[in-house]
C-alpha cells in the first residue's frame, strides 16, 4: 500500500502570515476529504523554511495522510488545498507501507449488569 501525505502550510502566500485560527484552515480540510469521500487522518505541525530571497520563516502546516488512495484523488485534493489555502504550492510525500488492522475484544465471564451470586 503506498501512504501519501499532503504538507500545506497557512501562511498566505502574498502575505506570508496565517490569516486565520487554525481551526478554520481544519474545517475546510476536513470538508476537502468529506467531498473526495477518502479515508484520512492529519495533524498540525510547525516547521521552517528559506523563502527565495533568503528570508527565514516560521509557519504551522496541516499533514493530511491518506492510505491507498488513488493518485489522481492525491492530486486533486492537493491542488483544491493550495488554492483554497492560498499557496504557491503544496508538498506530496509517499511511501510504500505494511498497513493491516488489528481486531480484539474483551471477554466477560459474567453479565456486567447481574450481581455475582457467591
Amino acid at each position: 500500500m503506498v501512504e501519501s501525505k499532503i504538507y500545506v502550510g497557512l501562511n498566505d502566500v502574498t502575505t506570508n502570515t496565517q490569516l486565520f485560527e487554525n481551526e478554520k484552515y481544519i474545517s475546510v480540510l476536513r470538508n476537502v476529504c468529506y467531498s473526495y469521500r477518502v479515508p484520512f487522518s492529519f495533524s498540525v505541525q510547525e516547521g521552517g523554511y528559506l523563502y527565495e530571497n533568503g528570508e527565514y520563516a516560521r509557519e504551522t502546516s496541516l499533514v493530511l495522510t491518506l492510505i491507498d488512495a488513488d493518485q489522481a484523488v492525491v492530486n486533486d485534493i492537493a491542488k483544491d488545498l493550495c488554492a483554497f489555502f492560498h499557496q504557491e504550492s503544496v508538498l506530496i510525500t509517499e511511501n510504500q507501507v505494511r498497513a493491516y488492522f488489528v481486531h480484539e475484544t474483551l471477554a466477560c465471564d459474567s453479565d456486567p449488569g447481574q450481581k455475582d451470586k457467591s
